[in-house]
């Protein structure tokens, strides 16, 4: 793309205003409304204020309540929330942003906006439109309404599940809304994840489906290949995820994703309001053990890129000591998701203490182009196709739910431009074929990717970086984490306790003594049914869901979720590690 076209898109981009990562809180159907009830959502309310620790807002209309915590990353000065109509008889309560509201605002030119929040659009799209607005958003988002005229309310949440929303229903009839289950699961006995793409409406009765993409239906599709709108499509996502007015960086593990996403802000950053206020060098972040492989990388590509880059480092040790405070705020059991959250959790203590509090990240390539190493088996396009479709409607369970809750821990926004509704349409719509791994063809995994990115002229990325093989977050880190991790747990759990899973957690039962030890923390945490419920089971290797497992025989064998387990396709061995030793000295303070 030319320096002129950058310039117009950015443009188009700089005059957008964010509501920012924050965490929000309601309540409807109260039978107690009274001060006590107020204090009790207030205290609740707390629980989320690591997502927003920047202001606090309560608003109080008979039997409902709306209380929000809010991160400002954009005009910090104002925003604050919730947020109304003209004459407060419609009040939203939002976590996200919404990339379009400036071309939405312009369909609403006979309302008056109060703020130049982005979420503000809501309250008047629903006066405008009623309830059938929601998919006229382009941003990441979960917020809850009510209209005060008749007492109604809906919830919706956005395409993907990038940003967390759990919906419950307590002993008196009320109907609840959290941006983190820690906020509702005490008082709710029944609660569930509000699922992405979808809308409650109290008026209608229950959820319903409001994102209905093409690729939803898991048809084959048939559009060729066409590498230069991947590519401007892609830098048209970055681009919209780079509005702030506090400093942000990039989190770069020197794969493939991350390295595109650092290489085009980069670009980018030069033409940007941004860089007149904070400087055009960009900030990158990436933490392993020493020694570990995505260290290495990132620096490498951080020097060809110039940024200003922070190596940060943690000791298994340091890893282990954190899982229970990663857990409670994860809020899940799964293997996979706890060992590549616990380093990214540590990552952000330290990005927020930097002064940093937007981060851009890489999640979601790996599921749309089939970048998992287990994809190399795929048998036709057909099931790899499927298999696509199946990891997108899963992200907001597994590397969304880290993504956003592990940076949320600490008060830091992690935007993913590769989930960006429009680039999503446009990489599902490609014939699967052309993302099938071909060693034949020279084609490994992600290839449509790559190749959209290998230009000659101003390349983003070195080619032997361009064409690096994949590496799941937490063995990148370092490979001796994952064999760390379990070692602690089988010193933890005793042989005996595992004979007796079955027993103690009939649901979801753990089948490896790690997976045993995180259930047994997260039951801590969260004893209630309805909470072991809204964390996905079943068996995987190398992150693939369970019908790819029935690719390979073998893999039933060696069901383990680490990037390794794809026996036969990664570079590295299972003997390939680093230190593993656990009784290492602190590496400083976090």
């Amino acid at each position: 793309m030319e320096k002129t076209s950058l310039c117009c898109v950015f443009a188009v981009f700089q005059i957008l205003l964010a509501a920012a990562m924050c965490g929000i809180l309601a309540v409807f159907g109260c039978v107690d409304s009274s001060q006590a009830k107020r204090a009790r959502i207030i205290e609740l309310s707390r629980r989320l204020r690591h997502r927003g620790p920047d202001w606090s807002g309560l608003h109080c209309h008979g039997d409902c309540f709306l209380a929000h915590q809010r991160l400002a990353i954009v005009d910090p000065t104002s925003g604050d929330q919730p947020l109304y109509n003209e004459d407060k008889t419609v009040i939203v309560t939002v976590n996200g942003e919404i990339y379009n509201h400036k071309q939405l605002r312009q369909k609403l030119s006979s309302h008056q906006f109060r703020t130049g929040s982005d979420c503000e659009v809501i309250a008047h799209l629903y006066e405008e439109y009623g309830e059938e607005f929601v998919n006229m958003l382009d941003g990441m988002f979960a917020f809850v309404l009510l209209d005060t005229r008749d007492k109604s309310f809906i919830a919706a949440r956005d395409a993907i599940g990038i940003t967390p929303l759990y919906l419950g229903w307590g002993h008196d009839g009320s109907t609840w809304f959290a941006s983190e289950m820690k906020a509702l699961s005490d008082d709710c006995e029944r609660f569930m994840s509000f699922p992405p793409g979808h809308i409650y409406s109290s008026k209608q009765g229950g959820l319903r489906r409001w994102y209905n993409p093409p690729w939803f239906t898991e048809d084959i599709p048939s559009t060729p290949y066409d590498p230069i709108l991947l590519r401007e499509t892609f830098e048209r996502a970055v681009a919209k995820r780079m509005m702030t007015d506090v400093p942000f960086g990039v989190l770069l593990s020197g794969g493939l994703d991350s390295s595109l996403v650092a290489s085009v802000v980069n670009r980018y950053l030069v033409e940007s309001e941004v860089a007149r206020q904070w400087g055009s060098q960009l900030h990158t972040f990436c933490i392993g053990l020493k020694g570990s492989p995505d260290l290495k990388a990132a620096k490498e590509v951080a020097d060809y890129l110039g940024t200003r880059h922070h190596e940060l480092y943690f000791t298994v040790q340091e890893g282990i000591d954190a899982l229970e405070e990663v857990i409670y705020h994860i809020e899940t059991y799964d293997v996979t998701t706890i060992r590549a959250s616990t380093p990214m959790f540590l990552m952000s203590r330290k990005i927020k203490a930097l002064g940093v509090k937007m981060v851009l990240s890489g999640e979601g390539s790996d599921e749309i182009f089939g970048g998992y190493l287990y994809f190399h088996k795929a048998p036709d396009k057909k099931e790899f196709h499927e298999e696509t479709c199946r990891k997108i409607k899963a992200l907001h369970l597994y590397d969304c739910l880290r993504a956003n809750k592990s940076t949320a821990a600490w008060g830091v926004e992690a935007r993913v431009p590769f989930l960006d509704k429009e680039f999503i349409d446009v990489a599902m719509s490609i014939d699967p074929e052309s993302k099938m791994v071909r060693r034949d063809l020279g084609r490994i995994e992600k290839w449509v990717l790559r190749n959209a990115f290998d230009v000659e002229k101003n390349p983003y990325l070195p080619k032997h970086i361009l064409y690096r093989q994949k590496e799941q977050f937490s063995d990148g880190v370092g490979y001796s984490w994952i064999d760390a991790l379990k070692d602690h747990a089988d010193k933890q759990v005793p042989d005996a306790t595992m004979l007796a899973a079955n027993f103690i957690y009939p649901e979801n039962t753990p089948t490896t003594k790690e997976g045993y030890l995180y259930r047994t923390i997260f039951e801590k945490f969260f004893p209630k049914n309805a909470a072991r419920a809204t964390v996905p089971g079943g068996p995987s290797v190398a992150c693939s869901t369970a019908k790819a497992v029935e690719w390979d025989a073998a893999w039933s064998k060696n069901l383990d979720p680490s990037g390794r387990a794809a026996l036969g396709v990664h570079e590295a061995s299972y003997e390939d590690v680093v230190d593993t030793k656990i009784d290492e000295p602190k590496n400083g303070p976090l």
